[in-house]
């Protein structure tokens, strides 16, 4: 709809916009958006709200909204779509769950113009590929608000600038979508997601043809696409492609593959007294993980107040599964029904949480590390007793983690002779090193055609076996047939680690302390501390820049013996492959604990990731040994962490 420009606007508009920024109550570079955003091709709804706000002097508000372009990053775009205040004008006449009618105004906002300058310019990067035919590009959506809106525009979008958009007809989990770009040997994806950001979040992820999130050369190909469609042209088509609904052919495919992960069918069919609790947070997950377990046999029971879309997640104050609050209605559930598990994957199913019961009965929780390396010993223990794995082909087969993940991995992948391999936090590294694996074969498409037992002879002959990739941030992955962090899959591996401890004789916890005992006991604290809006990014860039010029010499007692950058240093992984440049450093310290730094890519955040351990001289930690070390590590990473927001605090000033 266009509406009248802003010199169809009272002259009061116009002085108001002058008089703040002159103030210094509006910044100019939201001065210069609103003005843009006021002009020729501007909306009823875009001059209403900002007319609003303008009114009401809400300087704050306009700042955060319009003082930047939402940047369309490696990973695409994350952003408000619920403003902290709502106008009237974006009200409008809310859905039943109390969503406003509109998305949130503002250059810095996920909103429809947004979504089409970013559909706009991927698909003329890919008809720039793309020798012949239409691009094919697969688009998925979670469950939050907007969403489906934003998932029906993008593929009128692209179809518009001659792609073809294949569209799934209701919520699907990002994995699902990466296995869908792979299965339709499409050209891109999209996944309508902001993972598990608060309800006034969404986000916009896009994935390659190999069905990884894309990296370079690709990904500042995109960006130059998507920066250079003017405001006109991004609400301007013209049906050119078809949009193609999905139907359950893939939802079968994929449910295929994920079944192939069991190891070892003996002990999932021995699980029949483990109980399971799971919830997908009113998200994707009950798509695929209800209808995995029920295939398999498993016990179960979802939370039913959790088991129905709702971008509000109306019972929880955050979507996280990282969070203990996220996991309490699942918690009450086991304690009712005494069961063994509880598992909590977040909106669009890529990370995973879990509970587990302790021999004393009560529920605890497991950090994402610890999950984990339950899973990276399970399977690489496993893989070696069946034989797939021996000494001859061990040093083919890999453990794929980031450098903040726990050690612990590292110290398995040595015990059995394995590779471990580690990236920079977020999986499309870890897809990327799978896509290198894959190329390897020289098999082109025909490669996704073969079986998964297929696939591991000729990995394990000729490239690399792909055992487990893992972040800290309870993201996990056990086979490359998705090339993402896979929330239906983790669940299912896990599943089979609680099996495998149950028929043992063994809680998760004591399973978990007896792999202490073998490797060493290593344990991880991470913190983070947020900055909210424009003035929270000045603060950030500030804090990072701080470290990198006047980089601590001594962190609580310990002085800093080594400090990575890796913003300026050449850092090589394990393989020899050149590590990409990142604005984040490690500090090593004297008493071997290390700490990392790094801004959130996807939230107003700084994080801090703190590493120690304690490894037996020879031979195993003693029960009694291993008792000493969690009491004297915990302690330590406490007090390295309240060091370490203090001198933040410092560093501001």
């Amino acid at each position: 709809m266009i509406a009248g420009t802003m010199s169809d606007r009272p002259r009061e508009l116009r002085e108001l916009i002058e008089d703040a920024v002159s103030s210094g109550k509006l910044r100019s570079d939201a001065g210069e958006n609103i003005r843009n955003s006021l002009g020729e091709f501007s909306s009823n709804l875009s001059v209403a709200a900002i007319s609003e706000l303008l009114h009401a002097e809400e300087w704050a508000e306009l700042n955060d909204r319009f003082y930047k372009t939402l940047a369309f990053g490696t990973g695409g775009l994350r952003g408000r779509t619920i403003g902290r205040i709502v106008t009237a004008a974006e009200r409008g006449t809310p859905t039943p769950l109390g969503r406003p009618e509109f998305p949130c105004v503002g250059t810095n906002a996920m909103n429809y113009f947004n979504v089409s300058r970013a559909t706009t310019g991927l698909a003329r990067y890919l008809s720039q590929q793309h020798a012949s035919g239409r691009p094919k590009i697969v688009i998925a959506h979670d469950t939050r608000h907007f969403s489906k809106e934003f998932t029906d525009l993008a593929a009128k979008v692209a179809a518009g600038n001659g792609c073809d958009a294949f569209v799934f007809d209701g919520p699907r989990s990002t994995p699902e979508l990466s296995f869908a770009v792979r299965y339709l040997n499409a050209d891109a994806g999209i996944v309508i997601t902001a993972s598990h950001n608060p309800p006034h979040d969404n986000g916009y992820k896009v994935y390659f043809s190999d069905g990884a999130q894309v990296v370079e050369p690709h990904a500042s190909g995109i960006i130059a696409e998507v920066n250079a469609v003017p405001g006109e042209s991004a609400v301007a088509h013209k049906s050119t492609g078809e949009i193609i609904k999905v139907d359950d052919e893939i939802d079968r495919a994929y449910l295929d593959r994920l079944e192939t992960l069991v190891l070892d069918r003996e002990v999932m069919a021995q699980a029949k007294e483990l109980k399971i609790i799971y919830t997908p947070i009113h998200g994707t997950g009950s798509v695929m993980i209800k209808p995995l377990l029920t295939r398999l046999s498993l016990n179960f029971s979802v939370v039913p107040e959790q088991d129905e879309f709702d971008g509000r997640f109306s019972t929880v104050s955050s979507p996280n599964p990282e969070n203990a609050e996220a996991l309490k209605l699942g918690i009450e559930l086991a304690q009712r029904e005494q069961a063994d598990v509880v598992i909590a994957t977040d909106p669009d199913c890529d990370r995973v949480g879990v509970a587990v019961r302790t021999r004393a009965g009560e529920m605890k929780l497991l950090s994402g590390n610890q999950t984990g390396a339950l899973i990276a010993w399970y399977r690489a223990r496993t893989l070696f007793n069946q034989g797939i794995l021996n000494q001859a082909n061990a040093g083919r087969a890999v453990i794929i983690k980031t450098f903040v993940t726990t050690d612990l991995q590292n110290a398995i992948a040595e015990k059995f002779g394995l590779k471990c391999v580690e990236t920079l936090t977020g999986f499309k590294y870890i897809g990327a090193k799978l896509g290198k694996y894959e190329a390897a074969l020289g098999m082109g498409a025909e490669y996704r055609k073969l079986s998964e037992l297929e696939t591991r002879r000729l990995r394990l002959e000729k490239s690399s076996y792909y055992i487990l990739g893992g972040e800290e941030s309870y993201g996990y992955s056990g086979a490359d047939f998705v090339r993402d962090k896979d929330g239906n899959g983790a669940t299912l591996m896990f599943c089979e680690v609680a099996a495998f401890a149950r028929a043992n004789g063994q809680t998760l916890d004591e399973l978990l302390d007896s792999i202490y005992c073998e490797f060493g006991y290593f344990e991880e604290k991470n913190g983070s501390l947020a900055f909210e809006g424009a003035d929270g990014a000045v603060k950030i860039r500030r804090l990072l820049a701080s470290y990198e010029e006047n980089p601590p010499r001594k962190i609580l007692d310990a002085d800093v013996t080594g400090i990575r950058n890796f913003a300026t240093e050449t850092i090589r992984d394990s393989e020899g492959d050149e590590i990409p440049k990142e604005k984040m450093l490690i500090f090593e310290l004297a008493d071997k604990a290390r700490i990392a730094v790094r801004g959130s890519g996807t939230e107003p955040k700084i994080k801090y990731y703190l590493f120690a351990q304690r490894r037996p001289a020879e031979g195993r930690l003693a029960p009694e040994d291993l008792r000493s070390a969690k009491s004297e590590i915990g302690e330590r990473l406490h007090a390295l962490w309240d060091w370490l927001q203090v001198d933040a605090q410092e560093r501001l000033k």
